[in-house]
C-alpha cells in the first residue's frame, strides 16, 4: 500500500478515525431511487437495522443520505432530506457510537443531521452548492468530505453514455481532477475549516467516462493536494457504471467482483476510506490486503 495515509482525520467533539490503515464507509441511502437500494430503508427501523447490522460488519462510518447522487437523479429539498434521514440518525446514535456521515450538499439538511448526532458532512459538491455548509464545519469542527465533480447529478450524463470522454484540457483527467481538488481544498480552508478535518473524494462516476475512471483508480497517489499532503482520499466505486461497463455492460447486482477489485487498486494506492454497499466483502478484502503487507520482507 501506498505510504501517504494520513493517520487521523478529526472532527467534532474530540472524536477521530485512525486512518493507517483503509477504513470502510457504508451506504445508508434512504431514498425511493437509489440505483442499489431501490427503496427497500425507506423505513425509519428497517434503516437503523441495516445500519447496525454494518456496523457489527466492520463498518467505521455510516454515510446517510436523503437524496440519490446517481447521475440523472432528481434533486429533494432540503426539508424532504431532513425528514428522510433525521430519525435515522437519532435512532442510530441512540444505540451506537460508530461514526455517521450525512450525504448532502446542503447545509439546512447538514445541520440539522448534526444536531441529531452526525459527526461528518459528506458533500459531493465540493462546497459549491451551499456556502453555509463550509462555514457550519468551520464554526462545529465536523469532519467534512468534499468530492470534486465537474456538474449537479440531475446534469450529469456521462456514466449513462460511456460514449466520450468529457473534456479536462490538454493535460487530461488526472492532473485536470488534481488541480480541482486542490481549488476545493483551498476554498474549504479560507473558509475556516481545518485541513485536519476534511478527507477529499475524486468523484469516481461523475463527469468522468469510463477510461478517465480508469485513469484516475491507477493514479490516486498523484491526487493528494501539493499544499497539504497529509489531506486523506475517500474513493466511492461501490457497483458503479464504470465497472459494469468494463465488465461487458454487467447490471448493478452483478458488480460485485469488480467493486471489490477496484477497492484492493484503490487501498494500494493509498485511499483512506471505501465507501461502499458491500461492507463484509470490503472488509474481508482489505483484511487480505494487510495480512499480505505484513508478511512483506525488505
Amino acid at each position: 500500500m501506498s505510504d501517504v495515509r494520513s493517520a487521523c482525520w478529526r472532527m467534532n467533539s474530540g472524536r477521530s478515525i485512525e486512518l493507517t490503515a483503509p477504513v470502510v464507509m457504508g451506504i445508508l441511502n434512504t431514498t425511493p431511487d437509489s440505483f442499489h437500494e431501490g427503496g427497500r430503508l425507506l423505513d425509519p427501523e428497517a434503516a437503523l437495522a441495516r445500519a447496525l447490522e454494518m456496523s457489527a460488519q466492520g463498518a467505521q462510518i455510516i454515510d446517510i443520505g436523503g437524496e440519490s447522487t446517481r447521475p440523472g437523479a432528481d434533486r429533494i429539498s432540503p426539508d424532504e432530506q431532513v425528514r428522510r434521514t433525521e430519525p435515522v440518525i437519532k435512532a442510530l446514535r441512540a444505540v451506537s457510537d460508530v461514526m455517521i456521515s450525512i450525504d448532502t450538499t446542503s447545509g439546512v439538511v447538514a445541520a440539522a443531521a448534526l444536531e441529531a448526532g452526525a459527526d461528518i458532512i459528506n458533500d459531493v459538491s465540493g462546497g459549491e452548492e451551499d456556502p453555509d455548509l463550509l462555514d457550519l464545519a468551520a464554526t462545529t469542527g465536523a469532519g467534512l468530505v468534499l468530492m470534486h465533480r465537474t456538474r449537479p447529478p440531475d446534469q450529469d450524463v456521462y456514466s449513462h453514455l460511456h460514449r466520450t470522454d468529457p473534456d479536462y484540457g490538454p493535460d487530461g483527467v488526472v492532473p485536470g481532477v488534481r488541480h480541482g481538488l486542490d481549488a476545493i481544498l483551498d476554498r474549504a480552508v479560507a473558509s475556516g475549516v481545518s485541513s485536519s478535518q476534511i478527507v477529499l473524494d475524486p468523484g469516481f462516476g461523475f463527469g468522468k467516462s469510463v477510461a478517465q475512471n480508469f485513469e484516475l483508480l491507477h493514479s490516486l497517489g498523484s491526487l493528494t493536494p501539493r499544499s497539504a499532503p497529509e489531506v486523506p482520499l475517500l474513493v466511492g466505486l461501490s457497483r458503479k457504471s464504470f465497472i459494469g461497463a468494463a465488465l461487458g455492460d454487467r447490471p448493478v447486482e452483478e458488480r460485485l467482483a469488480g467493486s471489490l477489485a477496484a477497492s484492493l487498486i484503490a487501498a494500494q494506492g493509498g485511499a483512506s476510506i471505501i465507501r461502499t454497499h458491500d461492507v463484509p466483502e470490503t472488509v474481508d478484502t482489505l483484511k487480505i490486503l494487510l495480512a499480505s503487507e505484513k508478511t512483506k520482507t525488505c
